[in-house]
């Protein structure tokens, strides 16, 4: 129970008001369950006359206000039945026990009101926690953990969650003390009959709720909502690189935490809906029973029965004040199990460690140039090691390309400059300063990435564009797609720059979708450009106008390249061949021709 109090603790404080409204109204639900109770008893002593005394009317401060308000209530009933008769005197105590009822379910409804905030609130706030360690976590924990696995953290798990912390309140503040006193009284009035009872509870807890599961209704909006929900984090966990390349974890955290507030209210105001099946299954259950009461006494009356009414009434009533707490209770000590699972897999998340930290005193570059230098960096996946000691001077403007075969460790070399790892040995600087001494927001700042799957979202042409780059106008974002070759194709839409290109944007070809990338990265006008492989999966029509592009992009820049298909890269400045996480050859095109080596062996590969 301690992690269960830990965890309210931790969500709790933001939602004190409604927590004090629910508790004011569940232990105002209390007070009326027990003077109903304690108003069936003298009810049944004078209707059956089971006491015979006389009683007169007591003004206030002759006694207590206990002793005056009971003897008034036994003097007015005499009165009616005087009166009235006893049938109709009955019907009228049966009506007065349907309002208080009424009044109690109201009471219990609006515990239930206060408390829907609060619960979907502490859920909308951890999925929020979760997301935003999601964007902010590095590369390398995503590689350890399954991105499914993440995502049902985030829905089943929080989900989970939720129900724990609904049915431990309920526990907690309602459902013992009622349970404990019912059963008290059950076995005082019959023990033979409570066993009987104890029986037949889950039977009878089963047919008050098929009431409460009429009032429920599916939502189609709800639903809907919470598929965009789960695509907006799939299309996060799947563009994770070009969202920490662009700066655009403030982008992505606004996106989500407006449609999580969308789903939030569309909760509030179907939970409260539903909300009403408990008091409503109760409303209608002591309705039952008064009419019950009624006609058992009206019997009772006429001599046409011998059973003892009163007692038996009085039982029925706590026998169906038991039905829900029980039910709840059972229901709330095994979600509090499963919550507090829940939420130890949630945790997991929310408590793991980013090394990708920015330093106490970041550097900053005033002028930047572009000369990016590694210097005897070493780097692990785990245990495996995958560069060893390579050093590397790639000088401001010019372009390097690396090659070599698949795992020979071109693609970790590119990752490490944007920090999307960190170096275990050795270090990276740019212009002289180490890339662990600027802030990360900063350094990736000066980068623009293309990569060799064009990740895309679900969005229309210029917010694709713009993505990461804030206040860009339309000019700004044609011009860019014309130096990419993409403003005629883009122009021949539907809708031009407002038309949706569908998930990962599947309606475009390869070709399309690469060059949206790369007028993406020219409007972002980065210093220092990282091409990995950017032209090997697409056709030779396709490559042509997407390297005509890169060529226009590259123009000025410091550039990183990696690349398979060595065509693209004869006229880089220096070409540096890679196996096994080492440099075995640099230099430029002809001049690693002329060494018969690696790179020799590569090009008569290709052309074969």
């Amino acid at each position: 129970m301690n992690e269960f109090f830990a965890i309210l603790k931790r969500f709790v404080p933001p939602y004190k008001k409604y927590l004090a409204l629910n508790v004011f109204f569940n232990v105002l639900s209390a007070f009326l369950t027990l003077f109903s109770f304690a108003v069936i008893i003298p009810i049944l002593e004078m209707l059956f006359k089971v006491r015979e005394a006389t009683y007169g009317y007591m003004e206030l401060g002759h006694g207590s206000l206990k002793d005056v308000a009971v003897n008034n209530f036994y003097y007015y009933t005499q009165e009616a039945i005087n009166h009235y008769g006893p049938t109709v005197t009955l019907a009228l105590l049966a009506a007065l026990l349907v309002v208080m009822t009424a009044l109690k379910t109201g009471v219990t409804f609006l515990a239930s009101y206060f408390v829907i905030p609060m619960r979907n609130g502490i859920v909308r706030d951890i999925r929020n926690y979760v997301f935003d360690k999601m964007v902010v976590l590095p590369i390398s924990f995503f590689t350890q953990e399954r991105k499914g696995d993440v995502m049902a953290r985030m829905t089943g798990d929080v989900g989970e969650i939720e129900n724990s912390i609904m049915a431990s309140l309920d526990m907690m503040f309602k459902n013992p003390i009622m349970i404990i006193v019912c059963l008290v009284m059950m076995i005082v009035i019959s023990w033979q009959l409570t066993v009987f009872v104890l029986v037949l509870l889950p039977l009878a807890g089963l047919v008050m709720g098929r009431v409460g599961k009429r009032l429920k209704r599916q939502s189609l909006e709800q639903q809907g909502q919470w598929g965009l929900l789960m695509s907006n984090i799939e299309e996060c966990l799947g563009g994770l690189r070009i969202i920490k390349a662009f700066n655009a974890e403030r982008k992505v955290r606004d996106r989500f935490h407006r449609e999580n507030q969308v789903f939030y209210r569309l909760s509030n105001r179907i939970a409260r809906r539903q909300s009403l099946a408990h008091p409503m299954s109760e409303f209608l259950g002591t309705l039952s029973i008064a009419i019950v009461l009624w006609f058992g006494g009206a019997l009772i009356l006429s001599g046409v029965s011998s059973m003892n009414a009163a007692s038996f009434i009085y039982y029925m009533v706590i026998f169906y004040s038991i039905i829900n707490p029980a039910k709840d209770l059972s229901k709330a000590m095994y979600s509090i199990q499963k919550g507090l699972a829940s939420m130890e897999r949630v945790d997991k998340i929310l408590n793991a460690d980013n090394p990708i930290k920015d330093p106490e005193s970041p550097r900053g570059i005033e002028r930047l140039k572009g000369e990016i230098k590694y210097k005897d960096v070493t780097f692990s996946y785990g245990t495996n090691e995958v560069i060893h000691d390579v050093s590397l001077e790639i000088p401001a403007g010019a372009t390097v390309a690396l090659v070599g075969q698949s795992g020979s460790g071109k693609s970790t070399m590119a990752d490490l400059l944007p920090r999307f790892y960190d170096v275990a040995r050795g270090s990276i600087t740019v212009d002289g300063i180490d890339i662990r001494d600027m802030k990360v927001h900063d350094l990736r700042s000066l980068m623009g990435n293309v990569n060799q799957e064009a990740i895309l979202f679900n969005d229309t042409f210029f917010n694709n564009i713009t993505f990461g780059v804030e206040g860009a106008s339309l000019e700004e974002v044609r011009a860019a797609a014309r130096v990419a070759n993409a403003d005629d194709f883009i122009m021949a839409t539907e809708d031009g720059y407002d038309t949706n290109i569908g998930d990962r944007g599947c309606r475009l070809s390869g070709g399309q979708r690469q060059r949206v990338s790369i007028a993406r990265a020219i409007l972002k006008n980065p210093p220092v450009l990282i091409l990995d492989e950017a032209t090997s999966a697409l056709d030779s029509e396709s490559e042509k106008l997407v390297q005509q592009a890169l060529e226009r992009l590259m123009k000025g820049r410091t550039t990183l390249v990696i690349a398979h298909r060595l065509s693209t890269i004869r006229n880089a400045d220096l070409i540096c061949v890679m196996h096994e996480g080492r440099i075995v050859e640099r230099g430029t095109h002809e001049e690693l021709l002329s060494l018969g080596g690696y790179y020799s062996h590569l090009v008569e590969m290709q052309n074969l």
